[in-house]
């Protein structure tokens, strides 16, 4: 094939953002691309003509194995938001010439939600030119609130990070005779897959969370506030997980009641902290109780030394099976995960019109949700397999060995 091919990664970066990349630069060189360029920080830097040739870059299996096991976005990422195609076709056009000079045949996306976006308007601007560049979208996001697909490559490495961190949380509040509060603030904006980890620290040899809180429900706290005095009059200590996005019930994010500083990304995401650090200094100023605030912040995404093999070998094969279809002749179309066993666990990829995905928020059932502020056995059935297995990292003088696009 003549045809090269560009990737890029955008959005927030996973701990397993790279194993696609690896699997979309392996499979598309398998398969004959001349080239395979890789843009740096995404369709923001693609209209900067920042791209390298990542045949440069990647040069072994060694190469490779180390890609698979780098946090964050190898290529660096963005969150930029392409305008209406009818508004500004100005913009869709430049990339085009710029596709066309760099002889594109093939354009693969790692993203989330919001970079579903960008693969929508780019395949529906190359249908009304005409243009037979193949587009398709690698998903990926902790947040696993993608539509379509049974989970998002990425999610069940940060479940992984999540209940392994509760359970040492929990054993070190438990070394005191007297109560302690500990409040643990976990990624999700308006889903709460994430928080939903928490619960597998719960087994034979951890107690478990207390509570935990999805932005799901609405999140009441005058009986938050009466069920932590409750808990603390039995002189045990607490741990609490809360999503950064739960709200009150007139809409109002937790966190927008303490006094902040509000920062909207180029999507009208509002960034989300804070939510743990009001409620632990509202528990330490009403009722005397000594309170603490954990945000576990970036460390749910680049946690690479504790990556789940699942989710690893998973983000692998959707970055192959997205080469794959494009150079069958797919277009517009996004790999989803399909659930086809439990017992064992399996999943198969397909692809799905990106149109059903793009902007749309796969959140927690609320059937998932318990009245006593926990989750279901079922959803802690669901999540399980995407957490089984390591892939240890390879380590060179004591630390994680990553890939660093500037080597």
């Amino acid at each position: 094939m003549n045809e090269n091919v560009i990737v890029g990664q955008s959005g927030g970066p996973t701990a397993v953002i790279n194993s696609s990349l690896a699997g979309v630069f392996k499979t598309a060189k398998d398969r004959g691309a001349k080239k395979v360029y890789g843009m740096i920080h995404g369709i923001k830097g693609l209209l900067d003509k920042q791209y390298v040739d990542l045949s440069d870059k990647i040069k072994t299996t060694m190469d490779i194995d180390l890609l698979k096991r780098t946090p964050s976005s190898f290529l660096g990422s963005c969150r930029f938001k392409l305008p209406e195609i009818e508004k500004d076709k100005a913009t869709f056009e430049k990339i085009f010439n710029i596709l066309n000079e760099l002889e594109i045949g093939y354009f693969f996306y790692i993203g989330g939600n919001d970079s579903m976006d960008t693969i929508k308007k780019l395949s529906d601007y190359a249908k009304l030119i005409n243009s037979d560049i193949k587009f398709m979208g690698v998903p990926k996001t902790i947040d696993n609130d993608l539509a379509v697909t049974d989970h998002t490559p990425g999610y069940g490495s940060a479940a992984k990070f999540i209940a392994a961190t509760m359970k040492e949380i929990i054993r070190d509040g438990l070394v005191y005779d007297y109560p302690t509060v500990t409040i643990v603030e976990i990624m999700g904006r308006n889903a709460g897959w994430l928080t939903a980890a928490a619960a597998l620290a719960k087994s034979d040899d951890c107690e478990g969370v207390d509570m935990l809180f999805l932005p799901e429900k609405p999140f009441d706290i005058d009986s938050f506030m009466s069920s932590i005095k409750e808990l603390s009059s039995k002189g045990k200590s607490i741990v609490v997980a809360v999503s950064e996005g739960i709200k009150v019930p007139d809409g109002r994010y937790v966190f927008e009641l303490a006094e902040h500083v509000e920062v909207v990304d180029s999507f009208g995401h509002k960034q989300m902290s804070g939510t743990a650090k009001f409620l632990s200094n509202k528990i330490a100023a009403e009722l005397g109780i000594k309170s603490r605030a954990i945000e576990l912040s970036t460390l749910q995404r680049c946690a690479s030394h504790i990556t789940s093999r699942t989710d690893i070998t998973e983000a692998y094969n959707v970055g192959g099976a997205a080469v794959k279809a494009a150079f069958e002749g797919e277009s517009g179309k996004v790999v989803v995960l399909k659930r086809v066993s439990d017992d064992p666990y399996m999943c198969i990829t397909e692809t799905h019109d990106v149109h059903d995905i793009a902007n749309v928020e796969k959140k927690v059932p609320l059937e998932w949700i318990t009245d006593n502020n926990n989750v279901t056995s079922d959803l802690l059935h669901y999540i399980r397999p995407l957490i089984q297995a390591e892939l240890s990292p390879i380590m060179v003088d004591g630390l994680p060995r990553h890939l660093n696009v500037n080597m």
